[in-house]
């Protein structure tokens, strides 16, 4: 029920998981192979731009098609409310009938519905057809998802890019990404309670508990076959 840009939390908090999750997997299974900070950072910004934009335009593309179906869905509804009127006028009694509306409960319902075309739409969207209105566009929805993924996909590398600039910190680069990943980790997935309603603390520690299970098969992953390849 949310306007604005409140209706594209749900974006930015699933394109932030996203971004911060696959982008500290590579960095895991990059110090897995024991390989070097420059690798660090050019495998960690090829998957952040390259992941981000897939993620935007995979959003972009999925609420594009899914708007035109419901148009394309209403448009039809329209038709055959126009030229069939009383086969719709059934289908609207046989809906509230199903709603437990009875006698003249349910002959006022089906007038009063049936008295108003948009509303009569409407009706059959939801009821029949199990379709709501979208307000989100799909532009700025894809975009909210894209820098999302940036922003957050770009925490498990600040550390590493500030060692590039500064040299003297150099030491335990690792474990600091671990730290600022973690708990950004579990402040987007408390996040995510606003969205699925849970508890977000749970909601939190599952978050950190996903992110943490990828970053350590990344890292055994890229261990391993460091071994393996030599």
């Amino acid at each position: 029920h949310e306007k604005g840009a409140a209706q594209y939390i749900g974006d930015y908090v699933f394109g932030a998981l996203d971004g911060i999750i696959t982008t500290f997997a590579v960095v895991s299974g990059v110090q897995g192979a024991q390989m070097s900070n420059s690798v660090v950072l050019i495998m960690g910004f090829a998957n952040l731009l390259a992941d981000g934009i897939s993620m935007g335009l995979g959003n972009y593309l999925s609420l594009k098609s899914e708007l035109e179906y419901i148009k394309k869905e209403r448009e039809r509804e329209t038709w055959e409310i126009e030229h069939y009127p009383e086969g719709e006028r059934k289908e609207i009694r046989y809906i509230f009938k199903k709603k437990r509306f009875k006698g003249k409960d349910l002959d006022r319902a089906v007038k009063v519905i049936t008295s108003d075309k948009k509303v009569w739409v409407e009706t059959m969207m939801l009821d029949e057809l199990g379709l709501t209105s979208e307000d989100k566009t799909p532009v700025f929805s894809g975009l909210a998802t894209f820098l999302a993924f940036l922003v957050a996909g770009f925490i498990p590398l600040i550390i590493f890019v500030i060692s590039f600039f500064i040299p003297l910190v150099s030491t335990n680069l690792f474990a600091v990404s671990i730290f600022l990943t973690a708990l950004t980790l579990f402040s987007v997935g408390a996040m995510r309670s606003f969205i699925t309603g849970t508890n977000w603390i749970r909601s939190g520690l599952e978050m950190l508990l996903v992110g943490g299970l990828a970053a350590t098969v990344a890292y055994w992953i890229g261990f391993f076959l460091r071994r393996i390849i030599g």
